[in-house]
């Protein structure tokens, strides 16, 4: 196997689904006490997001809590509830191009802006015969690290 050009430097996101996001904040703001920092919302991906963080500087970590806008719509963003784990990387596009080479499958839409402002690049929970190697049954969502990220974790 060729040598890995990037690192996995940590966690960036948990995302969350359910079809009520009041329950799920009920959870995470009031009983946890998780800072709400932002929403979004794509009508492509059929999610109604609120992003909430806890920690500060490296050890910050999002806590996305997701609804779908239709719930009769794909993608299901609350099945299942724990939708995807999202990974700091130092070099996302080497990344991409390194697994892709590999045999690992991503997900339709390549590197794209994610909710909050970060490029990312879904991984694909199944593989296929052209791509065997997959996030085994977990969508896993890699995060292009910003340079204080680098810099502190890498």
């Amino acid at each position: 196997m060729a040598s890995r050009p990037f690192k996995v430097l940590g966690i960036q996101q948990v995302a969350i689904g359910g079809t009520d996001k009041a329950a799920l904040r009920r959870l995470w703001v009031d009983m946890f006490g998780l800072t709400p920092t932002g929403s979004f919302q794509s009508e492509r991906e059929n999610v109604d997001e609120d992003i909430l963080v806890m920690g500060s500087g490296a050890s910050r970590v999002e806590v996305d809590l997701m609804q779908p806008l239709d719930i009769d719509k794909k993608p299901a963003v609350h099945i299942p509830p724990l939708n995807h784990i999202g990974l700091w990387i130092d070099d996302l596009p080497g990344a991409v191009d390194w697994l892709t080479a590999q045999g690992v499958r991503f997900a339709p839409g390549g590197i794209r802006k994610g909710a909050s402002g970060h490029d990312v690049c879904f991984m694909h929970p199944r593989g296929n015969e052209q791509f065997p190697i997959s996030g085994e049954g977990v969508l896993l969502e890699l995060v292009q690290a910003p340079p204080e990220v680098i810099a502190a974790l890498g």
